[in-house]
């Protein structure tokens, strides 16, 4: 029997009021799923009554957030990311996840409980879930040995002149005012440790997802790509990005599928409760059969004014496909309409 697995992009229910209101446009698709899993973009928290509201912090309701996750469907969630900040709400989160018997990963009270991954079995098969981030603050955001924060892998950036001819549309340097082509990578000793992390996980579960915290608009990075490859290369069976709130391509390395950026999956007040446009994400599933995935495909989604998540028509959706198939076929991935989802293969 094969397990029915949904990812999600950013989860974010801050200023929500009532725990009907997110989802229930797409409760009956969540529901089907054997699981779900999710980027929690909050803390499950409620702040001193003193918190000044320009202060840094995405703060939901742990009750009626809590229940929202519940009703749908969200099994686990991942904590890895910039938005997940302070030791007091951190550690205020994970024991309401506790409370509501949600599993987590990406953050906690110190290095070895930000990096425990999420072991969860269904059907007899053991399904292991880790988090990191590479967007987060440079004070106090990090756990340490000793201190909380959340799971990260560093990523760095240089601007190099362009000596060579790297990409077609940028002229030769003999030109005064050229600018820099930017470069980005993953620090090494980070990457070895989620290597390692992700081959142990491997050795005691059927299938390990890796969730990523990265990004910067719509490009994939090259740092992405070498994260991305590393944890394949470990182990993993399947690679998801979030954090741009922005839709990227998939790639097919080594029959291995990565998602680069799910967008937003509810998302609408952000920084300075600045209301998040008319954004779409992407929902993949995944079809885990005995010992190979069986089936991807992915369904994009929009939010309404009203905070409702829900599927869009895909008729008016040919922009947003056309760029991901384009993009896509050039990672290894083909991707074609099959009626309200779109299907994901290996391009040929």
């Amino acid at each position: 029997m094969s397990i029915e697995l949904l990812l999600t992009g950013d989860v974010n229910l801050m200023n929500l009021t009532d725990p009907n209101v997110p989802f229930r446009l797409i409760t009956q698709t969540l529901s089907k799923a054997d699981l779900v899993f999710s980027n929690l973009e909050c803390c499950l928290f409620n702040p001193p009554k003193n918190h000044s509201v320009d202060n840094e912090g995405f703060y939901a309701d742990p009750v009626v957030a809590g229940q929202a996750l519940s009703l749908a469907n969200i099994k686990g969630v991942g904590l890895a990311n910039n938005v997940n900040y302070g030791e007091q709400a951190i550690t205020a989160s994970i024991a309401a996840l506790d409370q509501l018997g949600l599993g987590h990963t990406g953050a906690g009270e110190n290095l070895a409980q930000a990096t425990k991954p999420w072991i969860v079995e269904i059907n007899g098969k053991k399904i292991g879930f880790v988090a990191r981030t590479s967007v987060y603050w440079n004070t106090h955001h990090e756990a340490r040995e000793n201190s909380g924060g959340v799971a990260v892998i560093r990523g760095h950036t240089a601007y190099q002149v362009p000596a060579h001819k790297v990409q077609a549309d940028i002229p030769p340097m003999n030109r005064p005012g050229i600018p820099p082509v930017i470069v980005t990578w993953a620090d090494a000793k980070y990457i070895e440790g989620f290597k390692a992390q992700i081959t142990a996980l491997k050795s005691e579960c059927d299938w390990v997802v890796a969730s990523c915290h990265w990004g910067l608009w719509t490009e994939v990075l090259e740092y992405m790509t070498e994260i991305a490859h590393a944890a394949i290369d470990a182990g993993a069976d399947i690679v998801f990005g979030h954090g741009p709130h922005e839709s990227l391509p998939v790639e097919i390395y080594k029959g291995k599928p990565i998602f680069y950026g799910l967008g937003s999956f509810s998302f609408h007040t952000g920084h300075n409760g600045r209301k998040h446009g008319d954004w779409v994400g992407i929902m993949p599933s995944f079809s885990l059969g005995e010992n190979n995935i069986e089936n991807i495909d992915f369904r994009l989604v929009r939010h309404n004014d009203h905070n409702e998540t829900y599927f869009p028509d895909l008729k008016h959706e040919s922009e947003t496909i056309e760029r991901l198939q384009k993009e896509s076929s050039r990672l290894g991935a083909h991707l074609y309409l099959n009626g309200e989802c779109i299907q994901v293969t290996l391009a040929n």
